[in-house]
């Protein structure tokens, strides 16, 4: 269990954003699994990482935009559920994500996180196509003071879920970063998704 802020987050946080079901489902032709990212997305070394924009006064995001791949979505925020893990939101709104209010906004120095369905029972939700996002690529976040928060990814991995770092996902930070979440790893009709794309980004800019 990781904490962010002052409440910690269980290591089951993020395997409920997705069903798969409509790949199995009947339909006029073959269901196309999300994509999932290359090893070349992967986390670069700490000398890589670019400077980060000075951090942003706390101020609740509104929407989260990812040009790259067709995003523009509003946030609506996410509490813990009784067993600790993150809540997600209504699968039935295929474009909607969350952001876990109870720790650190967008911009501001620490690790905030946003989580959405890769899919729900009728196809492609929200972060259908997040494995598919390259590093170097943008994310905005407009922010209740009309501010946007302007993110660079630095990386998009994979992990399975036995294996969903905790720490390297959800730890404290020195900076303002962004973690973009939602399932992937490949589905099965038995156990669903089995891991989750995890976005790895850094405030760059505001306007």
């Amino acid at each position: 269990m990781r904490k962010i802020g002052d409440t910690a987050i269980a290591a089951v946080t993020v395997v409920a954003l997705g069903s798969g079901v409509w790949l199995l489902g009947p339909g006029s032709g073959p269901h196309t699994a999300p994509p999932q990212p290359s090893a070349a997305e992967g986390r670069p070394d700490p000398g890589e990482e670019r400077l980060a924009a000075p951090a942003l006064p706390p101020s609740p995001p509104t929407r989260i935009r990812i040009p790259a791949i067709h995003v523009n979505a509003p946030l609506m925020g996410l509490a813990l559920t009784p067993s600790g893990s993150l809540d997600v939101p209504p699968a039935g709104d295929k474009n909607l994500a969350g952001w876990y209010e109870a720790g650190t906004t967008p911009g501001e120095t620490g690790t905030a996180i946003v989580a959405g369905h890769v899919d729900n029972t009728e196809g492609p939700a929200v972060f259908y196509d997040l494995g598919a996002l390259k590093r170097g690529a943008a994310i905005e976040v407009d922010l209740r003071n009309r501010t946007v928060a302007v993110f660079t990814v630095d990386a998009v991995e994979v992990y399975q879920a036995r294996d969903f770092p905790d720490e390297k996902v959800y730890g404290a930070a020195k900076r303002p970063e962004l973690r973009v979440i939602t399932c992937g790893g490949g589905y099965s009709r038995t156990t669903g998704y089995q891991g989750n794309v995890v976005v790895f980004a850094h405030l760059t800019g505001s306007r």
